[in-house]
């Protein structure tokens, strides 16, 4: 069967190409409806990227967020019309230690294989999530998005220790949102402050306990565990902050993406006895768990509708382009693209 595939060949110019699918048991086909722009896809349209990775990895369809309707299933598990979420990491074994999205084997969509700008995404049936009734497609169209900080906390529950009177969130962008709002979904009794660098966006966290500009923290805080969402270039300060106000033996979860080494005080954190732990994309268990709290605490699905930037038809490619660099000039907001193709 013959598929339609968009795939970036440079930055900011997209081609289409064509691709065969074999129909078998082990396939599922889909079509995309939402899809989701992330930093990383703007890293590879913008040329941000080492020379190296582009040559390697270009040209490539990009998308790792998104949702689809079930076309065919040769496994007989979906029904043609079925919502469903997208999982973009395929594990190729299983390990009774590693996580699936740990394994070096794995193939990560629009990561050096086809994302799902197509006209079909080839996908196995266990790399697809029902996608219940009730659940507006553009919030669930970045749901792999929200997975990653449901993977994280779920982390953070099995390694920070059994004192949490308050947890610290660094990161006022979409990444630092969407995981206070389920940190609060999933810990209500514990104490949540965020820390950040824009009043205006701090705002926006209205669940929260405490919000802090990051250049006005008061003397009298006490800080159990932190969580930093911030990465790039703020990433040391953000680390280095958390060193200091931490409390001794306290866990710090790393979730921001740095493209250049961090430099870290570590003669602090020996001193405080800290932990400290990198958390990056997610399984399918991450995202049954997170659409599991979608259905329980509805008031999630709010929260998470204030981060929508804009939404844009896609008809050409001329539109995937328009797309792409509305959301470059965004600085806060998701773009979703509304796949008509």
């Amino acid at each position: 069967m013959l598929n339609t595939v968009y795939r970036l060949v440079a930055p900011g110019r997209f081609e289409v190409e064509f691709s065969d699918i074999d129909l078998t048991e082990e396939v599922t086909l889909v079509r995309p409806t939402y899809l989701s722009i992330c930093h990383a896809d703007q890293r590879y349209y913008q040329g941000l990227r080492a020379f190296d990775i582009l040559k390697e990895k270009l040209p490539m369809a990009l998308i790792h967020e998104g949702i689809g309707e079930v076309v065919w299933d040769g496994s007989g598990t979906f029904a043609p019309g079925e919502p469903v979420v997208m999982i973009p990491n395929t594990p190729e074994e299983e390990d009774a230690i590693v996580a699936e999205n740990y394994l070096r084997s794995s193939r990560f969509r629009a990561s050096g294989v086809d994302g799902f700008m197509q006209d079909l995404v080839d996908i196995r049936p266990d790399r697809l999530v029902r996608l219940p009734e009730g659940i507006h497609p553009v919030t669930a169209s970045f749901t792999e998005l929200v997975t990653v900080s449901v993977h994280a906390l779920r982390r953070f529950d099995q390694t920070a220790h059994s004192r949490r009177r308050a947890v610290g969130i660094w990161g006022d962008g979409n990444l630092g949102y969407i995981t206070a709002v389920f940190f609060k979904a999933m810990f209500p009794e514990v104490k949540l402050y965020i820390f950040g660098l824009d009043h205006s966006k701090l705002l926006d966290f209205t669940f929260a306990d405490e919000t802090y500009l990051v250049t006005a923290l008061p003397s009298d805080l006490v800080l159990d565990h932190a969580i930093e969402c911030v990465g790039g270039e703020g990433a040391p300060k953000a680390i280095n902050q958390i060193i200091d106000w931490i409390q001794p033996e306290g866990t710090i979860a790393i979730l921001g993406v740095s493209e250049n080494p961090v430099a870290v005080n570590t003669r602090m954190m020996l001193e405080k006895g800290l932990r400290m732990f990198g958390s990056s994309r997610s399984g399918r268990e991450d995202f049954i768990r997170t659409i599991q709290l979608y259905q329980e605490k509805p008031e999630i699905l709010e929260y998470l509708q204030n981060i929508i930037g804009a939404v844009v038809e896609i008809n050409t490619i001329e539109d995937m382009k328009k797309a792409f660099e509305l959301d470059r000039q965004n600085a806060y907001g998701k773009t979703v693209m509304e796949w008509k193709k």
